[in-house]
């Protein structure tokens, strides 16, 4: 009797969307596919639907920024497998994904069966990655402290974050999470601690090396907060 799977592709481009269906298609498995266009259908249909069995994120779609929806889905979400598709096919941004908690990193540019292969892997409880990429260790201790701090919020903490770093006051980001400034200013006091950092200012220089332009610009490594 052939497996049963519940998947969420979330990807903004239609026509790729298209193309991860085809892909799909060739499963020996009764599959139910769901389409999110943005993150917040991404986080609309975990909520709605408790079967879900693996999202497929692409880490470039409306609604989020670098790794947020990938720390936000591991936070919120932490039984639900997630894989990142990305045209971006940086080494040091798949290492990432992986550190931050993806289960497999599939790059845009493989053929349909690999991705098969990659995804069947992941659904069988593995971690995949391109093969020439390896999982290597990481041996800059500061970048690996900071992954391990930020993996520590709470989904409300990385929406926090993300809005500090556009700038948002507490009274805007309290009217976009529907709470409270008092529940703000908790979360924002959490986020130094959690961070080891003194001010919302380098709380917001913390949250940009979220951004993967930023990692991809220091080869993977980032700067002191100071």
């Amino acid at each position: 009797m052939a497996h049963a799977y519940s998947i969420v592709i979330a990807d903004d481009h239609p026509l790729f969307r298209g193309a991860l269906r085809q892909a799909l298609s060739g499963f020996d498995a009764d599959l139910t596919i769901d389409e999110a266009a943005a993150f917040e259908d991404v986080t609309r249909l975990l909520a709605e639907r408790s079967d879900v069995d693996l999202v497929l994120l692409d880490l470039a779609m409306p609604g989020i920024k670098g790794f947020s929806g990938l720390m936000y889905l591991r936070a919120q979400y932490p039984a639900v497998p997630v894989v990142v598709v990305s045209a971006n096919e940086d080494h040091g941004v798949m290492r990432r994904c992986i550190d931050f908690g993806a289960s497999g990193f599939i790059p845009k540019s493989l053929g349909a069966d690999l991705m098969r292969h990659a995804i069947q892997h992941v659904l069988n409880g593995g971690i995949w990655l391109p093969p020439e990429l390896g999982r290597g260790a990481d041996n800059d201790q500061e970048t690996a402290t900071l992954i391990n701090r930020l993996t520590t919020l709470t989904p409300q903490q990385v929406r926090v974050l993300m809005m500090l770093t556009e700038g948002l006051l507490n009274k805007q980001i309290a009217y976009e999470l529907g709470v409270s400034e008092a529940t703000v200013k908790a979360h924002v006091s959490a986020i130094l601690q959690k961070l080891d950092v003194e001010s919302r200012t380098q709380a917001v220089i913390a949250a940009s090396r979220i951004d993967i332009a930023a990692w991809q610009a220091g080869n993977g490594t980032l700067p002191a907060l100071s």
